[in-house]
């Protein structure tokens, strides 16, 4: 008897949620890489229906090895996308207008990672050493940096793995704190056999994840933009609320994607975004690009040659400030 009811109930329910859906905005996102917890907000906004409370139906796509978040905003495969401020910044330039929906990271979480017992105490002992860089406008930063000190060393293409440094083929990697640094921890090197030269702490401050949609389809439905961006933000505040829950969350994804996951590396990554996202000394409006971060980094851009103008500051986030 009890199955003859709650198969008619199960579906009552299915029917239920699919008019529900029926009546939400289909929207779809892509972050930077494969699931992890760098991401995990977007996650919880999705899983506790915080998404659909704003009115939005969101797809969120796998980004990763041949899946560019910007390549899939410019084709119309998604409409929104995470960014590093510096690539909108470059795209910006190039005729591609992006807004800038909310800035989920303030400052730089990049940084240079040495041993000790190579003899780098400081940035002028880096001096004519094998510095690992990433491609692209990742790789800006640590150029910023190098140049603040006058330093010409050995630049080594760097692979989104820490093997080479491990292995001692560089002197110094570029490693992101929430990410490579723990990997190289996690390799047995403790942490006082490290020299990390953070960039943020050295005057070089680059804005890093960002919420990005192109202007024209922005300017179709900015309320939808809004939306999308202020129930982003609440699904982070979820996600530090609930560190376990949203864990599991993000292991499951990463299983589904067929992902390496490591509990104990995405709780590190997952604690280290609350630090970037919500520090606790700080009275920075959440998601609201800092007109100083946004100056600072178009300043060096424009300087490397990377960009020839600063975009309008109002323009390029719209009016789609992600707490007004």
């Amino acid at each position: 008897m009890w199955i003859g009811l709650a198969v008619p109930l199960v579906l009552f329910w299915l029917c239920l949620a699919h008019a529900r859906a029926e009546g939400l905005a289909k929207v779809r996102l892509m972050p930077l890489w494969s699931p992890q917890a760098q991401f995990a907000g977007y996650y919880m906004a999705r899983e506790k229906g915080i998404y659909a409370r704003y009115g939005l139906d969101v797809d969120i796509l796998e980004g990763g090895p041949g899946r560019s978040p910007l390549q899939s905003l410019i084709s119309g495969e998604v409409d929104f996308a995470v960014l590093w401020l510096a690539t909108a910044l470059q795209q910006n330039d190039d005729g591609l207008k992006l807004v800038n929906l909310a800035q989920i990271i303030q400052r730089s979480s990049l940084m240079l990672v040495a041993k000790k017992a190579s003899g780098i105490a400081g940035p002028a002992d880096l001096q004519g050493r094998k510095v690992g860089l990433w491609a692209g406008e990742l790789s800006l930063p640590v150029l910023a940096f190098l140049e603040r000190y006058r330093l010409h060393v050995q630049r080594i293409s760097q692979a989104y793995t820490v093997n080479l440094f491990l292995r001692g083929g560089i002197d110094a990697a570029s490693a992101m704190w929430y990410n490579e640094y723990h990997t190289i921890l996690n390799a047995g090197i403790n942490p006082d056999e490290l020299q990390v030269f953070s960039l943020h702490e050295h005057g070089i401050s680059f804005p890093e994840d960002g919420l990005y949609a192109l202007e024209q389809g922005y300017r179709k439905d900015p309320a939808r933009a809004r939306a999308f961006a202020q129930a982003s933000l609440e699904g982070w505040r979820y996600a530090f609320a609930h560190p376990e829950e949203t864990l599991e969350v993000v292991l499951r994804r990463m299983r589904e994607a067929k992902v390496p996951a490591s509990r104990s590396h995405q709780e590190w990554m997952l604690a280290r975004m609350r630090d970037l996202i919500m520090p606790a000394d700080s009275s920075e409006t959440l998601g609201h690009l800092q007109l100083a971060g946004f100056q600072a980094a178009g300043t060096i851009l424009h300087k490397h040659g990377a960009i020839e103008d600063i975009p309008d500051y109002a323009t390029f986030t719209g009016d789609a400030d992600a707490d007004h």
